[in-house]
């Protein structure tokens, strides 16, 4: 075989190689924005009526030329959130909008007209590539419904604004997906742990599990990648020293 082919065989392989590792790395930090690039409530599901847990929103940022520096959350008022708190956050100056009901809600403690409607975040910054954990306590969740949705706007330094409004429909996640809490019957596995007056850690602790599977995930799809960039180039260095054996 001639040197000029041996070269040019080498060559081939080494850009399919090359190939195969691009797509490798395009698929998977494209799976990563598409996990990452939207509001999240976390975590994502409760059981119904649950008493004393947290909640967290999640709120990435998705500009490269311009920070977060403002965040409204929408509570839902048809099926309250009750007792809500809002934890301090280092930066950031919280104001809490509190709605009359149209329909009161009786509790053991007593009738409740009034409840948070928004939460709007303001005086902090978020940039490129960071993402913000915003914590918010409550003393009870609702047991007339399956799901929470809290519409959330996402504003920018340069005056864009996400707006993070829309519902799931048919099972498929829209462009603009609202942060969504799932409540499920007490009991079901899908449920996450009620936190009791003894244990206020089990909400955040709930939260944490959340995002280790994430984490986990992402560790997944990233040895994923890597795996498939080495074969590639594993491949590439066969052929190489294949050509150069049979000169």
């Amino acid at each position: 075989m001639s040197t000029t082919r041996t070269h040019t065989r080498s060559r081939t392989a080494l850009r399919r190689a090359a190939t195969v590792t691009a797509l490798a790395a395009a698929g998977l930090f494209g799976a990563a924005g598409i996990a990452s690039a939207h509001v999240t409530v976390h975590p994502e599901s409760y059981a119904k009526g649950a008493t004393d847990g947290v909640l967290t929103f999640r709120v990435p940022n998705e500009e490269d030329s311009a920070s977060t520096d403002k965040v409204q959350v929408f509570l839902p008022t048809d099926h309250p959130v009750l007792g809500v708190l809002v934890h301090p956050q280092d930066g950031w100056t919280p104001k809490v909008t509190t709605t009359k009901l149209k329909t009161p809600v009786k509790t053991d403690d007593g009738t409740i007209t009034d409840a948070v409607s928004e939460i709007t975040w303001t005086g902090g910054k978020i940039g490129a590539g960071q993402y913000e954990d915003f914590d918010v306590a409550f003393g009870q969740l609702p047991d007339s419904t399956n799901q929470l949705m809290f519409k959330t706007l996402q504003t920018y330094s340069d005056g864009k604004v996400a707006r993070w409004i829309e519902a799931p429909t048919g099972g498929e996640e829209p462009e603009n997906p609202a942060p969504v809490l799932k409540l499920a019957a007490a009991g079901d596995e899908n449920a996450a742990p009620t936190a009791s007056k003894g244990d206020s850690d089990a909400a955040p602790k709930a939260a944490a599990t959340s995002g280790d599977s994430s984490d986990s995930t992402a560790r997944g799809l990233g040895v994923a990648g890597l795996v498939v960039g080495v074969l590639g180039l594993a491949a590439a260095a066969f052929a190489i020293l294949r050509g150069r054996s049979t000169r």
